[in-house]
């Protein structure tokens, strides 16, 4: 059976799959030389590498993740930490395929990440999405305009000497339709979220050619 999707709703499909890019947060040590990505569908993606630079950095130590500004101020204590605990999660595993995860900052370089925005994801509205994707079956998931949320984060690399070697700015909310799955959880769409930008910070900041290494689950 196909899934049918109201003609009223077709209107903003789409750009139902596009993220604005947001200001500058004021988090990262410098925002010089952020550069669009074009070829991202989803995501708003700005970054910058000093390929040489991060070619030459072996060791990082990765600086828990913080809450920039009033982010996160729609939703619970527990819940924005929830979403950094994810982040730092997800963000190590990333880095850790690429670089040596140094325990202290002793001469190490350091990954920083801070979190701009958690959009909430609307519970009622997830709600009738999570039913009638069950009650419908097909490919993807289809969730109500309006109640969708999302995450915002920036990322930086720097080596021992404090000088940037690599930065990123990322957004990006859940589709209207696509396979972001619907939560009754408040940050549910932002514990999505958190691995696509784990991934976008492994590839900010690695240098080209660096291969991913294999690591336990």
């Amino acid at each position: 059976m196909k899934r049918l999707i109201p003609l009223a709703l077709t209107g903003g499909l789409v750009t139902a799959c596009q993220t604005a890019p947001l200001a500058d947060a004021g988090f990262l040590s410098a925002y010089d030389g952020l550069t669009a990505r074009d070829d991202t569908v989803r995501a708003s993606i700005r970054q910058r590498r000093d390929d040489a630079a991060a070619g030459a950095i072996e060791r990082v130590y990765l600086e828990p993740a913080v809450l920039v500004g009033d982010a996160g101020s729609q939703v619970s204590e527990a819940d924005r930490a929830l979403v950094l605990r994810e982040v730092d999660r997800q963000v190590c595993y990333e880095v850790s395929e690429r670089f040596t995860i140094s325990p202290t900052p002793d001469g190490a370089a350091r990954v920083r990440t801070g979190v701009i925005q958690i959009n909430p994801t609307g519970q009622a509205g997830s709600g009738v999405s999570a039913v009638a994707n069950v009650l419908i079956p097909g490919p993807g998931t289809f969730r109500v305009p309006g109640t969708t949320g999302g995450l915002a984060a920036e990322a930086e690399l720097l080596a021992p000497s404090g000088a940037q070697v690599a930065a990123l700015a990322w957004a990006r909310n859940a589709n209207v339709v696509g396979t972001d799955t619907p939560s009754l959880s408040r940050v549910g769409d932002a514990l999505q979220m958190a691995e696509p930008f784990g991934d976008a910070v492994g590839d900010a900041i690695a240098p080209t050619g660096r291969e991913a290494r294999p690591i336990p689950d």
